[in-house]
């Protein structure tokens, strides 16, 4: 799981983030909008076989074009390579050390079956990253999520020659624009094409379905997206979640929430507390389970109990990695997550 910067001080996989950069702007009565410079960005080719990027952070990069080795610093990014047929690109991925979970502490049981990963593919990215073990794989370009340093790499680039692009988008967009660097890179051509087409469908639909909300009148539902969960015990105890700026937000846009974080002063990756929660009193709590947070974990939370949305049963548990890495299940999550908000209105 990845975001953009730790919230407090809370274990590795209760969160290190990784994250992005274009505006979509979705709104009762707004479709989606992507910001244009973000297509005004793609790759061109050079005459050495290689492609000129634009990466997340604005950093032009020059990489090879069709690289047959690569490490991916970032669940999130392993993902698109994935969905993009590009697994047997794939040397090495990042990984917590083995007193924080090893490969477990950065990828779910699931994901580590589903993309054939394994603890020999392992750069030690927490809690310091291993450069070594980054050349070990002998890399032709490294994608890297913001969980690592970006002026550590920005070193590793200019000392080893090997291009490092940033990925890490801040809003759904942005996923999209990141699939389309990636496919410009490797060439996928029809595999990219559906994969870039089925993103910007579920995009649209999403505005379409927001639109109408508005159009008819629908009361926008308020909710808690949490991705963990703090114990009541704890002197930083609260729940994790989403506020302006994060690609979180542009999520809970997307199915027509409101955010109950979204006017948060802490923050894109705010921690709330109990009584915030209850001031806030979300329609709809969505909780995130995994690496160590179970369902039953929440009820140790502050207050919980007492949130209405828990009284009336208005609480989906949800596996965390759909809401904490932008890629593209992310995106594709939408329809899902628009139906949890509102049960009885279709999607399309």
């Amino acid at each position: 799981m990845s975001l953009n910067s730790a919230p407090n001080p809370v274990p590795r996989r209760p969160f290190p983030l990784a994250i992005f950069v274009v505006a979509i702007v979705l709104a009762a009565g707004v479709s989606v909008t992507v910001t244009a410079v973000y297509y005004n960005l793609k790759p061109s080719a050079s005459g050495s076989g290689n492609v000129t990027v634009i990466d997340d952070l604005g950093r032009s990069v020059s990489v090879p074009y069709n690289p047959a080795r690569v490490v991916v610093l970032g669940p999130s990014i392993v993902d698109s390579l994935v969905r993009l047929g590009l697994r047997d690109r794939i040397q090495g991925v990042d990984c917590s050390s083995s007193a924080y979970g090893g490969l477990l502490g950065d990828y779910t049981p699931a994901q580590v079956a589903a993309w054939n990963l394994s603890a020999s593919m392992c750069v030690t990215a927490y809690p310091a990253l291993s450069l070594v073990q980054i050349l070990n794989f002998t890399p032709q370009i490294v994608f890297a999520a913001s969980i690592v340093s970006v002026s550590t790499m920005e070193g590793f680039q200019a000392t080893y020659g090997i291009p490092v692009v940033f990925l890490a988008p801040s809003t759904l967009g942005g996923i999209v624009y990141d699939v389309n660097l990636i496919s410009q890179v490797f060439s996928t051509g029809a595999t990219g094409a559906r994969l870039v087409g089925q993103l910007q469908r579920t995009l649209a639909e999403a505005g379409s379905f927001v639109s109408n909300l508005s159009l008819n009148g629908t009361p926008l539902r308020s909710v808690l997206l949490t991705y963990y969960v703090t114990p009541a015990s704890s002197p930083y105890a609260g729940y994790s979640t989403f506020g302006p700026g994060s690609f979180g937000q542009s999520l809970i846009d997307s199915a027509g929430g409101v955010n109950i974080a979204g006017a948060s002063s802490a923050g894109a990756y705010p921690t709330l507390s109990g009584s915030q929660v209850l001031a806030a009193n979300p329609s709809v709590i969505v909780a995130g389970y995994g690496f160590g947070v179970t369902n039953a974990s929440y009820a140790q939370g502050p207050d919980w109990s007492s949130f209405p949305a828990v009284q009336h049963g208005n609480v989906t548990y949800v596996d965390v990695t759909l809401m904490t890495e932008a890629d593209p299940t992310l995106v594709l999550w939408i329809p899902t997550f628009a139906e949890i908000l509102y049960p009885t209105i279709p999607f399309v």
